[in-house]
């Protein structure tokens, strides 16, 4: 383990208890605010009124970010006193890609009152994490808004997915043995996708439903429940056996297991979730984005007029009197709704990838002889 990761161990157990606590207390405020004044709330509205202007600021933030941690990063020397390093693969010393990938591994700000932050580790967790959160509730606040009722599909969305982050957040030691943290640099790639990518591309399924809404029943509730729960059992026990085997391979819970010893001095897993396949917890992380999306059904709407006579079972009336019907545009949205289940299942099978190769060079044969008794990547059987 790296000098500046060991560091980023320490920092994240150190305010693990108050990381969380101030998540549930941003919680707490919103729920305060949403007791007093209902889906009228200042920041529900602001968030349903400004999406675009947010979106836009997220973005230019985003930008500005990138470039401040990739100016920085040639301030980093060899044997420098605060364990700073670059990343292995982000000084190529080509200047749009070494922006993008990121060419500091881990940087790190000092600020007045707060102490030092771990600016990579800190983005991955929090605003893109909350954020998701919030902007999920300001759209069930929109559909209460327009149609004076909230529905059991956007609610099982918000509920799950801000489980999801909780647990996330609870469990921040843990991503600390993500490839995210341990390999990648921080740059324009994970300043996007922290501040941009996360929490307004994995909202589009509440946003659909704030203004289509879609009732499931207790039938549909219990399908995609079960899904949920399978993938997050699959994603949680793996993620969590390979944490305890790396900090004390002597745990109980972990003593037991298997593992191949490297040349480069480092276990691999054998047995246990890990003997399953490679990288297995991608398996369970995948099966939890089909639940997001499901409940969205066939998408697709249009908006009609106060006035327009409208017959179809599948139309909803807002309280302005605008009709919201599929027509010809059902099953359009589908392009957005399911997006995430798509986009994730590239981004996981390209995460893969890069980790089979980085993997390639660090164990050389080893890593051959591991790809044989291990042989699926993260679908027994498939893939």
């Amino acid at each position: 383990m790296t000098p500046s990761l060991q560091h980023c161990h320490a920092l994240a157990n150190a305010i693990l208890t108050a990381a969380f606590s101030s998540s549930l207390f941003t919680l707490a405020v919103c729920a305060a605010g949403t007791w007093q004044q209902g889906a009228e709330w200042p920041v529900w509205t602001f968030i349903a009124d400004n999406y675009l202007q947010i979106l836009t600021a997220n973005i230019l933030i985003a930008y500005a970010l990138a470039t401040f941690v990739y100016v920085r990063s040639f301030s980093v020397k060899p044997g420098n006193p605060e364990l700073r390093e670059l990343a292995a693969g982000g000084h190529k010393g080509n200047i749009i890609y070494d922006w993008y990938i990121g060419r500091e591994l881990n940087p790190r700000v000092t600020l007045p009152l707060i102490g030092e932050v771990d600016i990579k580790e800190w983005m991955e967790v929090r605003p893109g994490l909350l954020g998701w959160i919030i902007l999920n509730c300001a759209f069930v606040a929109k559909q209460y808004r327009l149609y004076g009722y909230v529905t059991d599909s956007i609610i099982f969305i918000t509920v799950i997915q801000a489980f999801y982050v909780l647990d996330s957040h609870f469990m921040e030691p843990a991503i600390m043995t993500t490839m995210d943290i341990t390999t990648d640099g921080f740059g324009f790639m994970l300043s996007f996708g922290d501040l941009v990518w996360v929490p307004f591309l994995y909202t589009q399924q509440t946003r659909y439903l704030s203004v289509h809404p879609q009732q499931l029943g207790w039938t549909g509730l219990a399908i995609v429940g079960s899904i949920l729960a399978v993938g997050f059992t699959i994603f949680r026990l793996s993620n969590s056996q390979k944490n305890n085997f790396r900090t004390n391979p002597n745990d109980p819970s972990v003593a037991h297991l298997k593992y191949m010893q490297t040349k480069a001095g480092t276990k691999l897993l054998i047995s246990g979730w890990w003997g399953i396949a490679r990288h297995i917890n991608y398996l369970g992380d995948w099966l939890q984005s089909w639940p997001y999306s499901l409940p969205t059904g066939v998408a697709g709407y249009a908006i009609m007029s106060a006035n327009t006579q409208i017959t179809s079972p599948d139309a909803v009336q807002m309280l302005d009197g605008r009709v919201v019907i599929p027509g010809e545009a059902r099953g359009w949205g589908i392009i957005f709704t399911y997006f995430y289940v798509l986009y994730f299942a590239v981004l996981l099978i390209h995460r893969d990838g890069r980790d089979d190769e980085k993997c390639a060079r660090k164990y050389g044969e080893d890593w051959e002889k591991y790809k044989k008794i291990v042989k699926y990547k993260f679908i027994p059987y498939v893939y």
